[in-house]
């Protein structure tokens, strides 16, 4: 955790040295960059989390069959 935060202060530090000299265009193209980075991130976690045989696909599908014959 601690080196995370290390990490998100050091990219905060760099994003401002980038902006003081090169302006806001290198900036916000920076931003851009990490925002679509880390949602490839996080999909490709949650693409892992739910492929088949992981435990979190089993309780889906357990859940699935126990309301389908709830409702027959």
């Amino acid at each position: 955790m601690g080196k995370a935060i290390a990490i998100l202060v050091a990219l905060a530090a760099v994003g401002w040295l980038a902006s003081s000299i090169l302006g806001p265009l290198l900036y916000y193209l920076v931003v851009g960059a990490l925002v679509i980075g880390g949602g490839a991130y996080v999909y490709s976690r949650v693409k892992r989390s739910l492929a088949p045989g992981t435990r979190t696909q089993r309780r889906i599908e357990a859940a699935a069959r126990t309301y389908r014959m709830r409702n027959r």
